[in-house]
């Protein structure tokens, strides 16, 4: 089920509804309703891959209690690692064994052998990588006794399958998200107004900006070797803003529904495109799972602890490539994820790689000339990446590379995409400072209502007609 789909227009009011009325009843009967809607949120898609969730919920959900019960290291250890097996078991098969088999199938035949091999072309159950994570998170943090695991089984299936963000993030951890799902919740006015305020936004980035871009950037990556170097450099640059605008949107419309009934979720964009260096990037940017590999990969592979640099920046590449390839299973996602490591390096050389924490111009209506140009590059970094990333395969992510630096850089096509990049940046860049960018509880009522109905008009006149499903889905 699509947020932008008109199932969903029908099913987030009534549920909504629903969930609100059984708060007459019990906060059990809430947890339930919630549990039963995340599912049929999610068996809209497929129903078989239901079971990949509940299995999956079964496992971490005991294995937690077993962890609690016993204080005989060895054992935890085994009880933890039968839990990650699985977990990455699930994934691994389903996302990356048709990989594997063909990545070694090609590295025989450049050895001169023959593999006898044969690819599944396995369906890949949507959302799985986040749902897997995020089960995973909860039982390594009750292994590391950060967390004590809960013993309401309808509270803890409902925290993994919480529809908001089951299929595309945030990634929530256990010690912000689940403890919601044990205490009352009460409607609150002001909560759902801003709650609505963030799914419109969200909106209004998924269906104008990301949906207009789409097929713009499409047809520039698909026949490239037609169209001048400044041209692709357009395309590049209406993909960052593409990707940005699809997922932010989605993550902007999860959070404001999960407020609708009265749940938060962390913030997973923080403005990104504005940052000073990489690493104020990768802290605005997928917030969630930036985080995540942080705490579960790098920091227990050493992190900056270390007193070797060069460990250090090892732990760095490995890192960031892993969360490369968590994106999807291609040597584009791990080139993608490599090359951001590589970006970071010069931080941690001279360790200035947490230096930006701050709203950039922080009260200052413009930037000044030295923090534009640290946007400004940063920026051009994020974007020759952003090309590997959307390629469809390294050969021809080097090939769009080539072409763009050999070809024309007078003339440029499809330019009337700089609209929708423009409108963006500017409201953004006035909201920076803000959660979402409608967020204008200061603004004057007639200002702010103003604001309302032209992103909604804008959503209805300049929406894409077609009905374009959200990028992270694929991973």
């Amino acid at each position: 089920m699509l947020f932008n789909s008109f199932v969903f227009a029908l099913f987030l009011p009534l549920t909504f509804a629903c969930y609100w009325l059984l708060q007459r009843y019990s906060l059990k009967s809430q947890n339930i309703f919630v549990l039963l809607a995340s599912y049929l949120f999610y068996g809209w898609w497929d129903w078989r891959f239901l079971a990949l969730i509940v299995i999956g919920s079964l496992v971490d959900y005991l294995a937690s209690l077993s962890l609690d019960n016993t204080d005989r290291e060895r054992s935890r250890k085994i009880i933890l690692g039968i839990s990650i097996a699985v977990n990455l078991g699930l994934l691994g098969f389903f996302k990356y064994y048709d990989f594997f088999v063909d990545s070694f199938a090609g590295a025989m035949q450049l050895l001169g052998f023959h593999a006898h091999t044969h690819a599944l072309r396995i369906i890949l159950p949507v959302g799985i990588s986040f749902y897997t994570f995020q089960k995973m998170g909860y039982t390594i943090d009750v292994y590391r006794r950060q967390i004590v695991p809960t013993r309401d089984v309808i509270a803890f299936f409902a925290y993994i399958s919480f529809f908001p963000q089951l299929v595309a993030g945030p990634i929530e951890r256990a010690n912000h998200l689940l403890p919601q799902f044990l205490k009352k919740r009460s409607f609150q006015t002001e909560h759902a107004k801003d709650g609505i305020r963030q799914i419109l936004w969200g909106l209004f980035k998924k269906v104008v900006i990301a949906d207009n871009l789409a097929p713009i950037v499409d047809q520039i990556y698909s026949n490239y070797s037609e169209y001048s170097g400044l041209t692709l450099f357009v395309g590049t640059l209406y993909f960052a803003f593409q990707i940005y605008c699809d997922f932010s949107g989605y993550s902007d419309i999860a959070v404001g529904t999960a407020r609708l009934f009265g749940f938060d979720l962390v913030q997973n964009f923080a403005y990104p495109y504005f940052s000073r260096d990489i690493g104020e990037f990768w802290r605005r940017w997928h917030i969630s799972l930036s985080t995540w590999f942080r705490d579960y990969v790098y920091i227990p592979l050493g992190g900056s602890r270390t007193l070797s640099k060069g460990r250090h920046i090892a732990n760095l590449l490995v890192t960031f490539t892993a969360s490369g390839f968590w994106h999807g299973a291609n040597w584009t996602f791990g080139a993608w994820g490599f090359l951001n490591g590589v970006y970071y390096i010069p931080l941690i050389l001279v360790g200035q790689h947490k230096r930006y924490t701050a709203v950039v111009a922080e009260n200052h209506f413009l930037p000044s000339i030295r923090e534009t140009a640290q946007m400004v590059f940063t920026f051009a970094l994020t974007l020759f990446a952003w090309i590997f990333f959307r390629a469809e395969s390294i050969s021809h992510a080097f090939s769009f590379i080539g072409h763009m630096a050999s070809s024309s850089w007078l003339t440029a096509d499809f330019t009337k995409g700089l609209k929708y990049v423009v409108a963006l940046l500017v409201i953004e860049w006035l909201q920076r400072d803000k959660l979402h960018a409608l967020q204008l509880e200061n603004v004057p009522l007639v200002l702010r209502w103003a604001v309302y109905y032209t992103i909604m008009i804008g959503i209805l006149m300049f929406a894409n007609t077609g009905q374009v499903t959200f990028i992270y889905f694929q991973f």
